[in-house]
């Protein structure tokens, strides 16, 4: 089953989020906090979504989180998932498709024209399940990021370390 993530998911979906890191051996940048993540979903303005997976017993066992995106070129709204992990005890049991056709949903509903995400290169597994649902790698972008030091850096006027 998939719901919509409630406040007392909070605690679940930040261990979740952990056990992600760790598999994607980040969980040393894991700077997250439930506050941070009750905030960011049921604050007064809410920066992101999630979604829970349960198994049968009601147990959950994944999650997706998204916010949405904008396209200047097709001048709507997309869904960006930014998470979406499944316990390894209940891989194989449909849940990881549950979330992301509930998100997809959302898409159709909404008349948003695309949901995006990204995957680590050596994550095979992950890979060849998001290719089998038709999703298709945009090997023609690269990702660039700014965070810590570089980010505050451009933030308080400098150039960085290149030439500008």
């Amino acid at each position: 089953m998939i719901r919509n993530a409630l406040p007392a998911d909070v605690p679940v979906i930040h261990r979740m989020i952990e056990d992600l890191a760790e598999y994607e051996k980040a969980l040393h940048e894991v700077r997250a906090t439930p506050e941070h993540l009750r905030e960011a979903l049921f604050g007064a303005r809410p920066a992101a979504y999630a979604h829970i997976a349960e198994n049968d017993e009601g147990e959950t066992v994944g999650f997706a989180l998204w916010f949405l995106n904008f396209s200047t070129w097709r001048g709507v709204h997309g869904i960006y998932l930014e998470d979406l992990y499944v316990r390894p005890e209940a891989r194989g049991g449909g849940h990881g498709k549950a979330l992301l056709t509930e998100l997809a949903r959302i898409c159709v509903e909404r008349g948003y024209e695309r949901l995006e995400w990204s995957v680590l290169n050596w994550n095979k597994p992950s890979i060849d399940f998001y290719e089998a649902l038709g999703a298709r790698p945009q090997d023609e972008w690269t990702v660039y990021r700014l965070t810590d030091g570089a980010l505050a850096t451009l933030g308080a006027g400098g150039t960085g370390t290149g030439r500008v």
